[in-house]
């Protein structure tokens, strides 16, 4: 019932029973045998004393009757006490928002529990150094005149040239990236561009504000990779997963210190591309192609190098390294098992070290096929440096071997070599030491040749 019909409903019955009453009020004052001829109207058939008792008493009872009969019609909501009646609102209650959010749909909330259990071994790279204080002053080129010319032209050219000169040098924040942590006692997983100043100081900051100073280690002499450590223990790490199983549209989840400002900054998104082959640069001018990497439209920023790409299962699958410039959402991640192969190398040999050949070469394409009448439109010709560096290294793992300038390299191991499958991204999944055997294509001739890898020197 409405709550304007329950009003309605209350002032009926009380208006009732109040005029019940004074009807019967009324009627027992004016037979009242105490009133005078003047006091009440004149009836005809005036009634005794005995009668107008017995009628007011039995009016009265049936009022009581009528009371009672009424009282049970009234819904039983009238009787409450003004503290008891229930409350009516326009609105429905609302239901308490609950501490936590706990999502309905199974993929939402398995990314928010990654997440959850994964930011606190994500942490913040701070670069520092020493730059110079340059102070900016003003001369006049009128007073290095004689007094007799600055006083002729001094009213007409009063006019000063700013001029800068070093003032000494102050400790400054120049730059930032991402790690990750991989081992409790502080062992922490990078890109090398991220700290590849010498003469630059690190801090890494922990999600509970807790900062370090870092020391590098170990830094890859190809991929964008290094190991750097600080001294803490009990910390919390991430585990590697295995990025040969990679799919495209796989979901995965980047998370960085995204312009160096806005910490554990979290992107989802998907694996978009594989085996991508790009030309990147840092903020100190250095360029290099980093070959056979993951493509991912998770968003990727400036400060996210060096962090974590996450599957659903909260395994690192991949490092943050570089974005395409002019596009949105176009990241890569170098493939975690490149990581996995520096760290075993760090562990058992003190430095990460490299599998090297010793050749220069060309990638065969069916343009460069066309344009050189070359047999094949795939392979790696050994062929000389831009500024006519020889195509074979002397006293390299290659010369021993015999191959020779002008010889295409078909397949490593049975591993076709092709444009997004190069020879040096095929040579980094060995190490030195291995033996492998290479298809070589020589005057129409195919040979199977055995090479035994060596270490890449330092001096490359």
């Amino acid at each position: 019932m409405k709550q304007n019909t329950k009003l309605t409903l209350s002032i009926i019955i009380i208006s009732g029973l109040v005029g019940a009453f004074t009807g019967i009020v009324i009627y027992r004052i004016a037979y009242s045998p105490n009133n005078s001829a003047s006091d009440v109207a004149v009836v005809s058939n005036p009634v005794s004393q005995t009668d107008s008792d017995s009628d007011f008493n039995t009016s009265t009872n049936l009022f009581a009757n009528l009371l009672d009969n009424i009282k049970n019609l009234i819904p039983k909501w009238v009787e409450l006490k003004p503290s008891e009646q229930p409350k009516t609102s326009a609105s429905p209650t609302p239901i308490p928002t609950p501490a936590f959010y706990n999502s309905q749909v199974a993929y939402e909330q398995r990314i928010i529990e990654v997440v959850q259990k994964s930011s606190p071994a994500v942490v913040s790279i701070i670069i520092t150094k020493n730059v110079p204080i340059v102070e900016r002053y003003y001369t006049n080129p009128l007073e290095e005149l004689p007094p007799e010319f600055q006083q002729f032209f001094w009213p007409f050219f009063q006019f000063e040239i700013p001029q800068y000169q070093e003032r000494g040098t102050e400790k400054r924040e120049v730059g930032g990236g991402t790690g990750f942590i991989i081992s409790s006692d502080g062992l922490i997983l990078t890109n090398k561009h991220v700290v590849s100043d010498k003469n630059a100081e690190y801090t890494v900051f922990l999600t509970n504000g807790d900062k370090y100073q870092a020391k590098i280690l170990a830094q890859d002499p190809i991929d964008d990779i290094a190991l750097i450590k600080i001294e803490a223990n009990n910390l919390p790490t991430l585990p590697l997963g295995n990025s040969d199983g990679v799919q495209l549209g796989q979901t995965v989840i980047a998370i960085g210190n995204a312009l160096s400002e806005f910490r554990n900054t979290v992107s989802v998104g998907v694996v978009s591309g594989l085996a991508r082959s790009v030309l990147a640069s840092d903020q100190m001018g250095n360029v290099e192609t980093i070959e056979d990497v993951i493509q991912t439209d998770a968003a990727i920023n400036f400060g996210n190098s060096g962090g974590p790409l996450i599957n659903l299962n909260g395994e690192v699958i991949g490092i943050n390294t570089a974005i395409a410039s002019g596009a949105e959402n176009i990241g890569f991640a170098i493939p975690i098992n490149r990581a996995s192969k520096d760290i075993r190398s760090y562990q058992t040999s003190g430095k990460i070290t490299a599998p090297f050949i010793g050749i220069r070469y060309t990638i065969i394409t069916p343009s460069l096929q066309k344009e050189k009448n070359l047999p094949v439109d795939y392979g790696a010709l050994v062929s000389k440096g831009q500024n006519g560096e020889p195509a074979v290294f002397p006293n390299s793992p290659a010369a021993s071997a015999g191959i020779k300038e002008g010889d295409i390299i078909l397949e490593i191991n049975g591993q076709k070599i092709t444009a997004d499958r190069s020879l040096s991204a095929i040579i980094k999944n060995y190490n030195a030491g291995e033996k492998i055997t290479l298809k070589i294509l020589r005057d129409q001739q195919e040979l199977n040749i055995e090479v035994v890898l060596a270490d890449r020197p330092d001096t490359l």
